[in-house]
């Protein structure tokens, strides 16, 4: 499914008009297949997210015994096999380019009776998983990685676990959810501290399945010995799918869109302040609360965007969101600078090399930094880009073209299934004018 050889043509300028629904949410659709399966009873899930990194996820619960129905039209149900009742897979798990799927794994299968093997493709093999096999080991977990600390991973059964207190280095959702996750399984107390906000739906979702846990500040902890509840689940549209047309209705002519449930839970909005904080007009509407999250309807149009300075409390809030942010940045009046983003640079790709590299070939003055980028807004021409097989870079190049002089052509976008598999028809409903074509025929 992942057909490297895609590339997607853009031709340039036209607008952004009308409704959507971007796809359900990543982050809680992994979360709700992984919960589900751990809890007492049948849960059923509306709004999920049917894409390669969440059927990733589903698929290596299913190799663990658990019976799931689906996914049919976004629906999915999960008959729960309880905390002890996964069973060993018969080989390995590959979860393919999920890197929440590997590290949320290995934190709930460190505590498990039996040994499992988490791999993935060749972008995953390389991502760094120190950040959460060192916490994991403190709390008694025997995993071995290759020598850079990457996959596979090999955990072995049977450990027993112990409850640590950990202050987390740097700020990362996973990390965090990793280790809560472990905690299900371990004596005493796990708390996790984290040095700027992150997303929460894991702990949401705890809640949502009648699992005590404990908030305070930047801190969360958890103990054993409880268990979790099923309870159906609805998952909203996934904001980081949804700032793509965000930026694309900010800095196009004429354009008006509204998109639909879209989740605006506040360890996720940061890509709303930092659009707002540079002329964006954003207007929320009908804001509700679906599922245990905040939703709402939102509605964007053209606007004259300025270059800022991005406010690096901003910057955990939208990590994900830096690719369609930069291509903001590039259309903006002056100059706009983040810093403090240096995790970009671990994700599917280098994300700050591979996002300045491609404006550069664009026109467009975007010097990078260890931790952000430099970028002065200017006058986009067309080209050719390379996305380096990431998703996020695929799709902000692709609605970069509204505002280029020519049309742009973005390399290896077969991995945009992983995240938003309907990404080119929807782009097509809403006035984006994007084809794309199998390499073998270029």
């Amino acid at each position: 499914m992942q057909n490297e050889s895609i590339t997607f043509r853009v031709q340039p300028g036209g607008t952004l008009r009308g409704e959507a629904r971007v796809p359900g949410d990543k982050s809680i659709s992994h979360r709700s297949i992984m919960l589900s399966a751990l809890a007492e009873g049948t849960t059923r899930v509306s709004g999920f997210l049917e894409a390669e990194d969440c059927l990733a996820t589903m698929n290596a619960f299913r190799a663990m015994g658990v019976r799931i129905e689906g996914p049919e039209a976004g629906r999915v149900i999960i008959h729960g096999v309880g905390l002890r009742g996964l069973k060993a897979p018969q080989e390995p798990l590959y979860l393919g380019n999920s890197g929440t799927s590997m590290r949320l794994l290995a934190g709930l299968l460190a505590g498990q009776s039996f040994d499992t093997v988490l791999t993935g493709d060749s972008s995953l093999s390389r991502r760094p998983m120190k950040r959460v096999t060192e916490p994991l080991r403190a709390m008694g977990a025997v995993i071995a990685t290759t020598e850079a600390g990457t996959a596979p991973l090999r955990i072995k059964g049977g450990a027993r676990l112990k409850g640590i207190h950990y202050d987390m280095p740097v700020a990362s959702a996973q990390v965090k959810s990793c280790l809560l996750l472990a905690g299900l399984y371990a004596e005493g107390e796990t708390s996790v501290r984290e040095p700027a906000p992150t997303r929460d739906h894991t702990e949401r979702m705890l809640a949502g399945f009648s699992y005590p846990l404990r908030r305070d500040g930047d801190l969360v902890a958890l103990r054993s010995g409880d268990k979790l509840v099923a309870h159906d689940i609805d998952v909203p549209s996934d904001i980081s799918s949804a700032a793509f047309f965000l930026v694309g209705a900010s800095i196009a002519e004429s354009a008006n869109v509204t998109l639909q449930h879209v989740g605006i839970n506040p360890t996720r909005t940061g890509v709303i302040d930092i659009l707002r904080l540079m002329g964006a007009d954003i207007e929320l509407v009908n804001p509700r609360e679906a599922g245990g999250e905040p939703v709402a309807d939102i509605r964007v149009r053209s606007s004259r965007l300025r270059g800022i300075e991005i406010p690096e409390s901003l910057v955990p809030l939208a990590i994900d969101e830096f690719p369609a942010l930069f291509v903001a940045a590039a259309c903006a009046e002056g100059e706009t600078r983040l810093s403090g983003a240096a995790e970009l640079r671990v994700k599917e790709s280098d994300r700050i090399q591979v996002m300045a590299e491609g404006l550069q070939t664009l026109g467009i003055d975007a010097q990078p930094t260890s931790d952000g980028m430099l970028v002065r807004g200017g006058c986009l021409s067309g080209g050719r880009v390379e996305s380096h097989g990431d998703h996020r870079i695929a799709m902000a190049f692709s609605i970069a073209a509204l505002r280029a002089a020519g049309p742009i052509e973005i390399e290896d976008c077969g991995n945009v299934n992983t995240s938003f598999p309907n990404f080119v028809e929807l782009a097509r409903g809403l006035g984006l004018n994007i084809v794309a074509v199998d390499g073998e025929v270029l």
